[in-house]
């Protein structure tokens, strides 16, 4: 069976570019090598470029270990770490939807269950 793509949606894919461009300034500043950070990272030149690049196919762990050879896998933490919206649903009270109660198939049997001795 095929592999499902998903496909990142336009804005993420725009803070994934500005997050790489971030990744490559910082090594540049250091004046770190592509390689030497991917060595550090344990990861190829080429994954290291594709997260530069702000690609969605690397996994989250080789962006924190691209982050954490310059020494910036700290400020990951921070992602998510001030949810206003979230703060402001909470405060307000208000209930996550539930599910409506699954519906049983017209005509399927239903199982017996033996009698209670």
């Amino acid at each position: 069976m095929a592999r499902r793509s998903n496909l990142p949606l336009p804005a993420v894919t725009r803070v994934l570019q500005q997050l790489g461009e971030n990744i490559r300034l910082a090594r540049l500043r250091r004046g770190f090598s592509a390689a030497l950070v991917a060595e550090r990272a344990g990861m190829s030149r080429t994954t290291l470029r594709a997260i530069e690049q702000g690609s969605a196919s690397p996994t989250i762990g080789a962006y924190a270990n691209a982050l954490h050879s310059l020494g910036l896998h700290e400020q990951l933490g921070q992602i998510a770490g001030d949810d206003e919206l979230g703060r402001k649903l909470q405060d307000a009270g208000l209930e996550p939807r539930q599910r409506a109660p699954r519906r049983r198939r017209s005509g399927a049997a239903t199982p017996s269950t033996p009698p209670a001795p």
